[in-house]
């Protein structure tokens, strides 16, 4: 018998993943802790999935964060689900327990909240209305925290509208829709602007909303990270707002899953961020 105690193991599950920052993230985080312990990337097809996630505790793994295209079908696999990971729809981290069961949750709205705190000290959701721009699985993690921050009125476009009512349907009254081609006009005296679409990220679609009814001073966020200073964040600035870049969503969201799996509560710093975005 082995005096040795098993390696905890986690991932980043998704398709394609090789493109992931999580794994030096985490790597920076074990480094500095001084903890045993390894986070990879898993490249995983959707009919794998399930089959996936039950053998992975068998091999030391003691949780997986999950990106794109498995969040909600994570969430179905589940076992047992968070009230968050319910209400959002999609699961972004999984903690294997024990005894055996798979455990959903979501720290996508906690990552998007814990940002805005960090970086835009004097944020306060429930001073105005919040704009925000497209209706996927990120959205709706936002949405929901700004919900719950005290956001008295949501104003929400998506390209296709058919989704962006389907969120007023589940999330209710303190949603307001508009169409696309309107987008630019729910910007008026909104304080909290969030852009969730992938436009203006490297290789997509330019972000093109006009922003000439931006608010000076309202916080503006791009959950986007690749460019770190979007079209959209630079029009922003130079519209007098105050600006926040997504990569900041990206570690604050790191930040339970790795206190569950590895038993210590990391922090957010400008040597992780570094680390990050020199990777």
């Amino acid at each position: 018998m082995s005096d040795h105690p098993r390696i905890p193991l986690a991932g980043v599950i998704g398709s394609p993943i090789a493109h992931s920052r999580s794994p030096v993230l985490f790597r920076h985080w074990l480094d500095q802790y001084g903890i045993t312990g390894y986070y990879v990337p898993i490249d995983v097809a959707a009919d794998d999935l399930e089959t996936v996630l039950r053998t992975l505790p068998k091999a030391g793994f003691v949780g997986v964060n999950v990106t794109i295209p498995h969040k909600i079908r994570a969430l179905e696999i589940a076992d047992v689900i968070s009230d968050r990971a319910a209400l959002i729809g999609a699961a972004n981290t999984l903690i294997f327990r024990p005894d055996g069961k798979i455990y959903a949750d979501n720290t996508d709205g906690y990552g998007f909240i814990a940002n805005l705190k960090q970086n835009a000290p004097g944020w306060d959701a429930a001073t105005g209305p919040a704009a925000v721009l497209g209706a996927g699985g990120a959205a709706r993690a936002i949405v929901a925290s700004l919900l719950e921050s005290g956001a008295p009125e949501i104003r929400i476009s998506n390209r296709t509208r058919a989704r962006a009512d389907a969120l007023r349907a589940e999330f209710g009254a303190r949603l307001v829709v508009y169409d696309w081609v309107q987008a630019g006009n729910m910007l008026e005296d909104a304080t909290t602007v969030v852009n969730t679409t992938s436009l203006g990220m490297v290789g997509k679609q330019e972000f093109r909303v006009p922003l000439d009814a931006l608010k000076p001073g309202a916080t503006c966020c791009d959950i986007v990270y690749t460019p770190l200073k979007t079209k959209f964040l630079t029009e922003a600035e130079e519209a007098g707002c105050v600006v926040v870049d997504g990569l900041g969503m990206l570690l604050h969201q790191a930040v339970p899953g790795f206190e569950r799996w590895f038993g210590q509560r990391p922090e957010v710093t400008d040597g992780l961020r570094d680390a990050v975005l020199n990777a």
